[in-house]
């Protein structure tokens, strides 16, 4: 388990990586309806011939839990005073089979990338720097871990829209990526883009570094 704070924000945030252990705090955090209409972040997860209206609720529930039990589901939970307030998952984008079915979000390297398909923060904690946190953590890690390519698949906010619904957010926004280096390499003009960051550090960042 990994865990640090970030008392620069508005609030004091703890973000420990999921394990099994954790599994109960996960479901506090997604409550009884699930996070999303019961998707319990099983959405981007379903194979090929699956619907999502036929998994949602209590069996995407189990499948989100087996998952965890066996390591399969990677992520990142956000704590404020010792309660679960944030998610964020990730993984090799080959985990989250529905992007590559996804036609705007395919991509000619699919294995040598890494995703951040979903966030889910609590109601009472959003727009509190929770989703920064745990954003700037994932790719801290992952840059750690030796991944070169993070993909995120925000939604395009509206011509004349100042936000998005929460409803569509749950996988972030186009200024919220660019605000930490994400670059569009597939725009549309509207719905989800799919944004990238190399992770690699250039050699005069490593030197300013050691």
């Amino acid at each position: 388990m990994k865990a640090t704070t970030f008392p620069g924000m508005s609030l004091d945030i703890d973000i420990q990586e999921l394990t099994p252990v954790q599994w109960p705090a996960l479901e506090k955090l997604f409550g009884k309806n699930g996070a999303c209409v019961g998707c319990w972040c099983m959405f981007w997860r379903l194979e090929e011939g699956e619907r999502f209206q036929d998994v949602k609720g209590a069996s995407a529930k189990q499948r989100m839990k087996a998952l965890v039990a066996q390591g399969q589901a990677r992520g990142l939970l956000a704590y404020v005073e010792g309660e679960p307030v944030g998610w964020l998952t990730f993984g090799p984008r080959r985990s989250f089979p529905r992007l590559d079915r996804a036609p705007s979000l395919k991509c000619d390297d699919a294995d040598e990338v890494w995703s951040l398909p979903c966030f889910f923060i609590h109601k009472d904690f959003r727009n509190q720097g929770v989703a920064t946190a745990l954003l700037k953590f994932a790719m801290d890690t992952l840059r750690q871990r030796g991944v070169s390519t993070l993909e995120g698949y925000p939604v395009k906010v509206p011509a004349g829209a100042t936000r998005v619904a929460n409803s569509s957010a749950y996988t972030g926004t186009v200024p919220f990526f660019e605000k930490q280096g994400f670059k569009s390499v597939a725009e549309r003009p509207q719905g989800k883009q799919r944004m990238r960051k190399s992770l690699v550090l250039r050699r005069s960042a490593r030197k300013q570094g050691s």
